[in-house]
């Protein structure tokens, strides 16, 4: 079963955090929420009615990594209990992005866009990348991606 719109999901959640009490989770489902709206003002500045789910899904992954580059500051600076509090908070997010592609998904999704796009070296690998990433969007770290793509097309 394919996972709902996530502006409904996170609507659903929102009530379920209020009526819980969780304060925790609230906050972080309030913050999601806050992107979208800001996801929104940037897509009628682009003339779209709302932003499509896609791009509330990038900006959600985006939000977690930030989250992930703020537990090393906070470990590097002596403050667990805010990096705990980061982890957290990354554990909400990440109940609303799709699964990531296993490693296994991954190499193989790169081969099939290696022979989709009839890429043959390694000035091709910007047509390689795009299709990945219309293919898989966030379920895939196009950062992760790109040496496979590269030893792909260099082999």
């Amino acid at each position: 079963m394919s996972q709902p719109a996530p502006r409904l999901a996170l609507n659903a959640a929102l009530k379920q955090a209020m009526l819980a009490r969780d304060a925790a989770r609230l906050s972080t489902i309030r913050m999601m929420i806050a992107e979208i709206l800001k996801a929104d003002v940037e897509a009628r500045g682009a003339g779209a009615k709302e932003a499509a789910d896609a791009d509330l899904l990038s900006a959600f992954a985006k939000l977690a990594k930030r989250g992930e580059d703020s537990i090393a500051q906070y470990e590097a600076g002596g403050r667990q209990d805010l990096a705990d509090k980061e982890r957290a908070e990354i554990a909400v997010i990440r109940e609303f992005l799709p699964q990531p592609l296993t490693p296994e998904q991954t190499a193989e999704a790169v081969r099939a866009a290696v022979a989709e796009t009839g890429a043959s070296g390694p000035r091709d690998m910007g047509r390689v990348m795009a299709a990945l990433k219309a293919a898989h969007g966030s379920r895939l770290d196009m950062g992760a991606v790109g040496p496979l793509v590269k030893a792909a097309l260099a082999g």
